[in-house]
């Protein structure tokens, strides 16, 4: 599959709307946008995440595969399932892929003794900020309601903040903040 762009402003949102990939029309503001923009912004802090020169060869690798997988997710995202041309669908495969590398990273970590608070490395909080913009996209989605969105494309982004936050915990070495309930108090 070939994507072209050759021209990248067209004017057609000048007003205030958009294309989905059914090509209908429809807000800046609809829900569907917002969801797969929600997806977009998870990419681009991936794309800082990936700066980081702390950042592990395996998770870098990860995460440069993850970021194709969230186009895929937006182009799913942007065609009502209820297209009945064939379009571009989260596979289940991702999601199976994701669960994989959490289960190997997992097995590497010790069991939590807390819950964690963002923070640590630099690598780690960055991570954190994109498994809280991953749940945002999820919720984004869920608010699509029944029917409206591809399971999968659902399923994936709920692994994917699992994943997330597995990462942020290596990311830390063992070394990472945990909450203690009423501390300050």
């Amino acid at each position: 599959m070939t994507v072209n762009l050759t021209r990248i402003y067209t004017r057609r949102g000048d007003g205030g709307e958009t294309d989905l990939g059914d090509r209908s029309r429809v807000s800046k503001a609809d829900p569907r946008i917002e969801a797969y923009g929600s997806v977009d912004e998870l990419g681009a802090h991936l794309g800082v995440v990936l700066t980081l020169p702390e950042l592990p060869p395996r998770t870098a690798e990860w995460l440069r595969r993850i970021q194709n997988d969230l186009f895929d997710v937006g182009a799913d995202l942007s065609v009502p399932p209820t297209d009945a041309r064939e379009r571009l669908r989260v596979d289940a495969a991702q999601t199976v892929w994701l669960e994989q590398r959490c289960d190997e990273v997992n097995a590497e970590l010790a069991p939590l003794r807390s819950f964690v608070l963002s923070g640590g490395t630099p690598a780690a909080a960055w991570l954190h900020v994109c498994r809280t913009v991953c749940r945002r996209a999820e919720r984004c989605v869920v608010a699509l309601g029944a029917g409206a969105a591809s399971p999968e494309a659902l399923r994936y982004l709920n692994r994917l903040s699992d994943l997330l936050f597995i990462l942020a915990r290596d990311a830390n070495g063992g070394d990472e903040p945990l909450w203690e309930p009423g501390r300050y108090r």
